[in-house]
C-alpha cells in the first residue's frame, strides 16, 4: 500500500498495540481493524468455513461412576441424585443426613421426632398416648410397685403417700394412713423392697405394707428435708443431710409408732452444706450422688470380706469416683445390668461405663436439658425432663453404641399441654406402661393401647455431601396405610414446611413431584406426619422409609471451539491491513503461556457482543499457506478450545 510500510507503525498508534497485548484481565475494543473475536485482550479474525466450523456445546457435567454406597442405588447412575432411608432405629441427633460423613454407620439416624416409636428396625409407628391419672400442685415422687394383686404406682404427694392401680385407662387412687405424729410433714423420698414401702418425711422414716392402706409404722428419726432412701443390694441405704447411713429395714421402734435415732454414719461429707441426691447399686458397689451449691460428684462404696449383723458384707469407706463440671448438678443415677450408669444432670444425660473395680468412666452429654429421673425397661433407659416445651421422656437404646459412650435416643411420651418439667419416672409394676410425675401438675401414665392423635419424624437436611445447589423434584414414602394416614412434607433451610401429599387407604404410596420450596436449594429435609385411625384409636399407619430424587442445579459450562487466522500480516473484511514480521509467533507464545498457567481470561465474540470468563483448554496451531494476498508471512490457523467458568 502506498505511503506507509507496515513495519513503521502509525502516526497515532503503534501496530503492536493495535494487535493487542494478552492479559488475564484485559478486554479488547475494536478501533481501526474489524476483528471478530478476542481472548485475554488479544484480537483475532475468524477463519470459519465448512471445513473448520465454529462449535459450541455443553461441557460434560456427570462423570462415570459405580454404586458403592451403603444404601443401594444412592449414586446418580441414571441422572437422578438419590437419597433413601429404610430405618430410623439409630435415633435422633443429626443435622445433615450425609451417611458417608456420619461417624459409625449413621444410616438410620434422623433429625427430630415426636409421638413416634422408631425402635423397631425398618418401621415407624405412633406411640401410645398418656393420661393424667392424678392432679396435684406439688411435685410427686413415684416408684414402681405391686400390691400383691395389681401392678401399681406408689407416690408421695406433699404430706400424703398414695397408690394408683389401673383398670385399662381408668385409675384407682388410694391413700396410706401414716403415723398421726408425722402426717403434716412433706414426704421427700420413697423406695421399696418389693413388699414394703419406705417413705421419708422431714422428721421420720415411715414403713408399711404396699398391699395395705390402713396403718404404717415409723422407724428412724431423720429431722431434715434433705433425705434420699433406696433399697439397694438388699440393704436400706439413706443419705441424710451430708451423711450416709446403712439402716436396718426390720428395726422395731421402741413404743407405739416411736422413732429411734439414726445409727452411726457410714460416712459424713466434710462439707456441711453437702446433700445427697440419688442412690443406686452396681455389681461391686453402691453409688451415691450429691451436690454442694454448684459442685456435684458421685461416690462409690465398695464391699469387704467382713459381715454385718444382718449377714451382709461390710461396706468400705466411700470414695469419690467422678467429679462434674461446675454448675452441672447430678439429679439422679441408676445402673443398667451392671454395665452402664445413666446419669441425669442439670445439663443433660450422660452414660458411664462401670468398671470391674466399681469405678466409672462417663462420656459426653448425649441429650441436653435438665433431667430429673431414670428408669429401665428391656434395653432402654427412660429419662424424664422437658420434651420441647412439654413435660415428658426421652428413650435411650443402651444396646447400640454409636460412638464411645454415645447411644441412640429419641423423644418418647409427653404430658400434653404441660409447661413444667417431668420429675421422677417409673413403670406400672411389672408392666411396660411407663408413668412419670410432672412438677406442679400430677402423675401421667401411658395408656393401655390408645395411640397419640399424631406424631412426626423429620430427616436430617439432605445435601448429597456437596454445597452445590440442587433441584429436589421427586419423593415417595413407603409403608402400610390401611389404618390412619401419613402426610409428606418438605422443609427448607429456614424450617418452613410445605405439604406434598397424603397417603391413606384410598391413596397408595406413589412417587410425587415436590415443587416447593421453589428453585434450587443447597439442602432440604423431609417431614413425615403420622395420624392415627379415625375409627380405631389403637391403630395407625406404619412408615417404612422414603426415597428422594434431585438433580444438580449448578449452571452448565460451555465448551466452545473456533478457528482464527494467525499470520504476520492480516487483512480484515474492510481490506484494512495490520501486522509486522514475527507477529504470529508472538501471539502463539502469549496464548500458550496463558494456557499453561490455567488462568481465567475474558473471551469476547466481537460480532455478537457476548463476553464470558473462560479457561483455555487447548490450542492447536496448523501452519498453512496464506489464503490470499491479504495475508502474508509466517502463520496459519489457530484452533482454540475454551471452557466457560
Amino acid at each position: 500500500m502506498a505511503g506507509r510500510d507496515i513495519t513503521e507503525g502509525r502516526s497515532s498508534r503503534a501496530i503492536a498495540v493495535d494487535v493487542g497485548v494478552v492479559a488475564t484481565d484485559a478486554i479488547w475494543q475494536n478501533t481501526d481493524i474489524a476483528y471478530d473475536v478476542a481472548i485475554g485482550g488479544m484480537p483475532f479474525i475468524y477463519a470459519i468455513n465448512d471445513s473448520n466450523p465454529y462449535i459450541r456445546q455443553t461441557a460434560p457435567y456427570r462423570k462415570e461412576q459405580f454404586d458403592n454406597q451403603t444404601e443401594p442405588g444412592e449414586q446418580s447412575l441414571t441422572g437422578w441424585w438419590l437419597r433413601s432411608q429404610s430405618s430410623f432405629h439409630e435415633g435422633t441427633g443429626i443435622t445433615f443426613y450425609d451417611p458417608a460423613l456420619i461417624p459409625g454407620e449413621g444410616t438410620s439416624r434422623f433429625a427430630d421426632s415426636k409421638g413416634v416409636d422408631v425402635w423397631i428396625e425398618g418401621q415407624v409407628t405412633l406411640l401410645n398416648d398418656t393420661v393424667e391419672t392424678y392432679s396435684t400442685s406439688s411435685t410427686p415422687v413415684v416408684i414402681s410397685a405391686n400390691d400383691g394383686t395389681n401392678d401399681c404406682i406408689v407416690f408421695a404427694d406433699g404430706v400424703n403417700l398414695k397408690k394408683i392401680t389401673m383398670s385399662g385407662d381408668t385409675p384407682t387412687t388410694s391413700t396410706y394412713t401414716l403415723v398421726a405424729a408425722h402426717t403434716n410433714q412433706p414426704i421427700v423420698s420413697v423406695t421399696t423392697d418389693g413388699t414394703r414401702y419406705f417413705a421419708s418425711c422431714t422428721t421420720a422414716l415411715h414403713v408399711g405394707n404396699i398391699g395395705g392402706t390402713t396403718s404404717d409404722d415409723t422407724t428412724y428419726a431423720t429431722g431434715t428435708s434433705s433425705v434420699v432412701v433406696r433399697f439397694v443390694k438388699q440393704r436400706l441405704m439413706a443419705g441424710v443431710a451430708n451423711s450416709i447411713y446403712e439402716l436396718n429395714p426390720n428395726i422395731a421402734p421402741s413404743g407405739s409408732h416411736a422413732t429411734t435415732a439414726l445409727p452411726t454414719a457410714t460416712f459424713t461429707h466434710p462439707t456441711s452444706a453437702w446433700v445427697w441426691t440419688s442412690i443406686c447399686e452396681g455389681p461391686n458397689a453402691i453409688y451415691f450422688s450429691g451436690k454442694n451449691r454448684t459442685n456435684s460428684a458421685i461416690f462409690k462404696i465398695g464391699l469387704t470380706t467382713g459381715t454385718t449383723a444382718l449377714g451382709f458384707p461390710t461396706l468400705t469407706t466411700p470414695t469419690e469416683i467422678a467429679q462434674f463440671p461446675v454448675t452441672e448438678i447430678v439429679n439422679a443415677i441408676d445402673v443398667y445390668l451392671g454395665t452402664y450408669m445413666v446419669i441425669c444432670t442439670s445439663k443433660g444425660v450422660r452414660v458411664a461405663a462401670v468398671q470391674d473395680d466399681g469405678s466409672i468412666k462417663y462420656g459426653p452429654i448425649i441429650i441436653e436439658g435438665d433431667f430429673k429421673g431414670v428408669a429401665f425397661r428391656d434395653r432402654f433407659a427412660y429419662v424424664s425432663g422437658l420434651v420441647g416445651t412439654e413435660a415428658g421422656l426421652y428413650r435411650i437404646d443402651l444396646s447400640v453404641e454409636l460412638g464411645t459412650l454415645l447411644f441412640p435416643y429419641a423423644t418418647d411420651l409427653v404430658a400434653t399441654n404441660t409447661t413444667s418439667t417431668a420429675a421422677s419416672v417409673a413403670f406400672l409394676g411389672s408392666s411396660d406402661r411407663v408413668a412419670f410425675a410432672v412438677t406442679g401438675d400430677g402423675i401421667w401414665i401411658e395408656r393401655n393401647a390408645e395411640k397419640v392423635t399424631s406424631g412426626y419424624i423429620k430427616t436430617g437436611f439432605i445435601r448429597y455431601n456437596t454445597l452445590e445447589p440442587k433441584n429436589f423434584k421427586r419423593l415417595i414414602g413407603r409403608g402400610e396405610f390401611d389404618f390412619g394416614s401419613m402426610t409428606l412434607e418438605t422443609v427448607d433451610a429456614e424450617g418452613t414446611e410445605y405439604d406434598v401429599v397424603s397417603y391413606d387407604s384410598s391413596v397408595p404410596p406413589v412417587e410425587v413431584t415436590t415443587s416447593q420450596p421453589p428453585g434450587a436449594q443447597e439442602y432440604i429435609a423431609y417431614k413425615f406426619i403420622l395420624y392415627r385411625d379415625g375409627t380405631d384409636n389403637t391403630k395407625g399407619p406404619i412408615f417404612k422409609g422414603y426415597q428422594a430424587k434431585a438433580t444438580i442445579a449448578t449452571p452448565r459450562q460451555r465448551v466452545i471451539k473456533f478457528p482464527v487466522f494467525c499470520y504476520d500480516v492480516e487483512t480484515d473484511k474492510y481490506n484494512v491491513m495490520v501486522g509486522y514480521e514475527g507477529r504470529a509467533n508472538d501471539r502463539i507464545g502469549q496464548l500458550e503461556s496463558i494456557e499453561e498457567n490455567g488462568d481465567i481470561v475474558t473471551w469476547q465474540d466481537l460480532q455478537t457482543g457476548e463476553s464470558r470468563q473462560v479457561v483455555i483448554e487447548q490450542i492447536t496451531f496448523t501452519r498453512m499457506t496464506p489464503p490470499d494476498r491479504g495475508f502474508s508471512g509466517y502463520g496459519g490457523r489457530l484452533d482454540i478450545l475454551i471452557r466457560t467458568v
